[in-house]
């Protein structure tokens, strides 16, 4: 069964990108696309995405940016040869970090990059863009090629009231426990941002979390309505894919040119990755447990307000992860922060449709705050999440975001 849906993963990937290039005219959003499709199809961890991603984007960014200097290049300082064709470029970039972040999907990768530099027709223009889109790709691969990310940390489950431990149904080991040691690309350090530790489990603030997901995220809850239920369901994919997804619809509507994407993208998904760098680094720090096993051995954590259900299981399955903030808060505040930013006002209308595991619900919006309130919100409703976690990765978020605006790829004209 597990292979017959990677095949099929294979396949959706495979026909998106075949039709990529015939759809839209922006190499950049088309990159997007492919590097999303990728990361999905390989089952990239939701913090993984957004470091291939963060990658993928830089590397564009330098790239374009080489062509013509419109803002502070994020590593590459070279100039690129008079005449290179940005649509190659932005094609090599693309195509070389991903196929080094993400080999599994190499053939669909280099059918993506054929039918981009089939576009171009001058060979030698072609060939100076392939040749700096190269040079960026190189460049940020080896500046990240020691950054922390394939390393490994020891973890093991705690056992005291309020200590993270493996969460049911699948009881699975957390995911990428030393993510909060990987190199930031914009933050100073992972630690720049650390929220404040979570409420102790005597006081009412604790009880009243509790009780709250009790009612509402519960997998029986007659609280939720049907309403807050596809709420729940409409954010619970990866951050990247819905993030990245909000940002074309507004590059879209406010007809971004190439230069524009490939700084609102590489904006975008930096503070995405630095946001669950962050994110895990206060997580595991603070290894705080998931509302599933706060509410099951409620009768243990020393507060008369709780009162424990050995039976209660969430509205969807709370991911491997310690509590202590909400990482999809976190990310999706940091990326609403930078468009609010990029397009100098938070109210841009648009629709989000919600990706896999439940594809095809569609949501509008009024802002980019708006979004990033429900994102938060949802997981209070999926019985995944404290409220205050919620909150507290919020406000972590907003500070990422804002710093890394104002810190990397300032234009400079």
């Amino acid at each position: 069964m597990k292979g017959s849906s990677l095949k099929l993963q294979n396949w959706l990937f495979t026909f998106i990108v075949l039709g990529l290039t015939t759809l839209r005219a922006d190499q950049v959003t088309n990159w997007n696309v492919v590097a999303m499709g990728a990361a999905l199809a390989a089952g990239q961890a939701p913090p993984v995405q957004t470091r291939t991603s963060a990658i993928v984007h830089i590397a564009i960014h330098d790239a374009l940016n080489a062509i013509d200097r419109r803002n502070a290049p994020y590593a590459l300082e070279t100039r690129a040869d008079q005449g290179a064709a940005p649509a190659a470029a932005v094609a090599a970039a693309a195509r070389d970090t991903l196929i080094a972040l993400i080999p599994a999907q190499r053939e669909s990768i280099e059918t993506a990059y054929s039918a981009a530099l089939a576009e171009v027709s001058d060979a030698s223009a072609r060939a100076s863009g392939v040749a700096i889109g190269q040079a960026a790709a190189a460049l940020i691969l080896s500046r990240r090629s020691a950054d922390g990310a394939n390393a490994t940390a020891a973890w093991s489950p705690g056992s005291l009231p309020g200590q993270y431990r493996q969460t049911p149904p699948a009881n699975a080991a957390p995911i990428v426990p030393h993510w909060g040691n990987v190199t930031p690309f914009a933050l100073r350090d992972v630690t720049q941002y650390r929220v404040d530790p979570p409420p102790d489990l005597s006081v009412d603030q604790y009880a009243y979390e509790v009780n709250e997901v009790k009612l509402v995220g519960g997998a029986t809850s007659r609280m939720r309505t049907d309403e807050q239920s596809e709420i729940a369901r409409h954010w619970y994919e990866a951050s990247a894919q819905s993030w990245n997804r909000i940002a074309r619809s507004a590059s879209e509507q406010q007809r971004l040119d190439l230069w524009e994407n490939g700084r609102l993208f590489a904006l975008v998904n930096i503070a995405l990755a630095d946001g669950y760098f962050a994110n895990f680094e206060s997580k595991y720090l603070f290894n705080f447990w998931r509302p599933v096993t706060a509410i099951r051995d409620g009768d243990l954590d020393g507060n008369l307000d709780t009162v424990g259900e050995s039976d209660w299981n969430a509205f969807l399955n709370t991911p491997a992860i310690p509590e202590w903030p909400s990482g999809h808060a976190t990310v999706g505040a940091a990326a609403a922060e930078v468009m609010m930013r990029f397009f100098h006002t938070d109210y841009l209308a648009f629709s989000l449709t919600a990706g896999p595991p439940f594809a095809g619900s569609a949501r509008q919006y009024y802002s980019f705050s708006q979004a990033a309130l429900e994102n938060a919100n949802s997981r209070v409703l999926a019985g995944i999440h404290f409220r205050a976690s919620c909150v507290a990765g919020l406000a972590q978020g907003q500070r990422i975001g804002d710093y890394v605006y104002h810190n990397v790829l300032r234009p400079i004209r």
